[in-house]
């Protein structure tokens, strides 16, 4: 089995990307968005290709926005942590959170994301933390609570110090904005 590979988006081919979104459609049986998908691009992707060059596991980190007591915080924002269902319990979940996590550590102040109810045990055993405080995002209209989102937003401080208990809030996007 290959070795979790790095890359940013711009390196991939057509046929790539199309492989990262198939494994989301194949991975997300209640359903993957184009805004879920196109929220994954743009940043860094750890992936792990099987030895017949099929995409096995694929985790990225964007760059975001998030707002917590006045301040703009540098976020890499963790998305599309899938692996095939043939692969899973192989420790590939791990792996490519292992290489996300050191683009977090090297390049941004604060790692977040939002998980899934089976995600949760992944980042439990990392350490992510839940977030306790409330969750909000920052509209085009102004700030609004997300509190569908307060169970589900873990972080990972690098650089920053935060009030758990506070609101943290996250720039606006098209599809789920956490």
């Amino acid at each position: 089995m290959s070795s979790v590979e790095l890359c940013h988006t711009y390196q991939f081919s057509q046929a790539q990307l199309d492989a990262v979104h198939r494994l989301l459609l194949e991975s997300f049986p209640l359903g993957v968005t184009e805004d879920d998908f196109v929220n994954a691009l743009g940043g860094m992707h750890a992936v792990v290709w099987d030895d017949n060059d099929e995409l096995i596991a694929h985790a990225s980190v964007v760059p975001r926005r998030l707002l917590h007591q006045g301040r703009s915080i540098r976020t890499g924002y963790v998305e599309a942590v899938a692996v095939a269902a043939n692969h899973r319990r192989k420790h590939l979940g791990s792996k490519v959170m292992d290489a996300i996590e050191e683009v977090i550590r090297g390049g941004y102040e604060l790692g977040a994301l939002s998980a899934s109810s089976d995600g949760l045990l992944l980042y439990a055993d990392r350490a992510w933390l839940p977030w306790t405080g409330t969750t909000s995002v920052l509209t085009p209209e102004g700030i609004r609570r997300t509190p569908d989102e307060d169970d589900s937003v873990q972080v990972l401080p690098v650089r920053v110090s935060l009030d758990f208990h506070a609101d943290l809030a996250c720039d606006w996007r098209n599809g789920d904005v956490w």
